[in-house]
């Protein structure tokens, strides 16, 4: 589909440079062509005036100049129309073949994004169909089961209600992603950005996932410094949720993790490492993919999750001109590195 739209393109894009090519040829065609009848008549009006002056004037011998020489110019303008027209068709057709390369890789490069984009739209709603696939299939099967039970039991339906809240509820937290990611690959930004202070932001999230942190022993440690900068105070947060939620999932119990924010030159820079599974080389390129997850990660979890943390969080901090990037520690575990750029009300 997109080789046939690139032809098409390179077709329009040829269309459009030969006609304004075609075009200026015959104007310079026509200026030329006028420019010789003109320097041809002032010439045999010089030669007609020296002629008849009588410097050049003996007797009343015929005059046959004039009439040889309209002949000869006639013959010389001839020529020059003649190469006129084959010097413009030969620059027309270098640049017919020069605009045609440069249209077709042109084509390519203006369908490129177009085709990625595609390509992640198919690739998201492929995804995105598979994710919601396993709970709803796995609430469909427990209720038949059930329904198919002639003489169903109290506690049977009991049970069957708590794990359908489980599927539920992680259909729940798919949708919210899906939402939450949406929400900031919209081109218009309809936030309101308000000073805010990051030291606090992160102690406030600290404190919401210390209960998770303490049911695996995990320690947190934190050393931030007094930074503050322009943000969506209500996006901020979520960016430390996620990576402090994904560095508690994959820590070993008894373990510690390192929350650091610093400044950077213009940037606040925030650090925050585990001694957790790390992430393999295949991976490093494609964990802040939509859906992506690695393989320990996957069978880590046994499915919990669904690759959408991190995809999130680095769209909030492209929507605030910010970075985030990870790599592995030593012996083992992960720092993920956010940077924010500082910016004052």
């Amino acid at each position: 589909m997109f080789h046939s739209a690139r032809i098409k393109l390179t077709v329009w894009y040829l269309l459009i440079i030969m006609t304004v090519s075609m075009a200026f040829s015959a104007i310079i065609y026509g200026f030329t062509d006028r420019e010789v009848h003109r320097f041809s008549t002032m010439q045999r009006q010089r030669i007609q005036e020296r002629l008849e002056s009588d410097e050049f004037f003996f007797g009343d011998r015929p005059r046959v100049m004039p009439r040889i020489m309209e002949v000869s110019d006639e013959e010389l303008i001839t020529e020059v129309q003649s190469r006129t027209l084959i010097s413009l068709g030969i620059v027309n057709g270098i640049i017919l073949l020069v605009s045609g390369g440069l249209g077709y890789f042109l084509a390519g490069k203006t369908l490129r994004p177009i085709g990625q984009m595609m390509y992640e739209q198919n690739r998201f709603i492929s995804d995105a169909s598979h994710e919601l696939k396993t709970p709803l299939t796995s609430l469909k099967s427990a209720f038949e089961v059930f329904l198919r039970d002639k003489k169903p039991k109290l506690d049977d339906a009991q049970e069957l209600i708590q794990e359908s809240l489980l599927d539920v509820n992680r259909l729940q937290h798919l949708s919210e992603s899906l939402l939450s990611l949406a929400q900031f690959e919209k081109p218009h930004d309809p936030h309101i950005m308000t000073k805010v202070d990051l030291k606090k932001s992160i102690e406030s999230t600290i404190k919401k996932v210390r209960v998770l942190a303490q049911k695996k022993k995990i320690k947190i440690i934190s050393e931030l410094d007094d930074l503050s900068t322009v943000a969506d105070q209500y996006s901020l947060p979520e960016i430390w949720m996620i990576l402090l939620d994904n560095a508690i999932k994959y820590s070993p119990e008894n373990s510690t993790i390192m929350v650091t924010l610093k400044k950077s030159g213009n940037y606040a820079e925030v650090h925050i490492s585990d001694q957790g599974i790390g992430i393999a080389k295949k991976d490093s390129e494609h964990i802040f993919d939509r859906f992506y997850r690695a393989d320990s990660a996957r069978s880590k979890q046994k499915g919990n999750g669904f690759g959408l943390g991190l995809a999130i969080a680095k769209k909030i901090l492209e929507h605030h001109s910010g970075s985030i990037s990870a790599e592995n520690n030593s012996p083992k575990g992960t720092t993920f590195i956010v940077k924010l750029p500082i910016k004052k009300v």
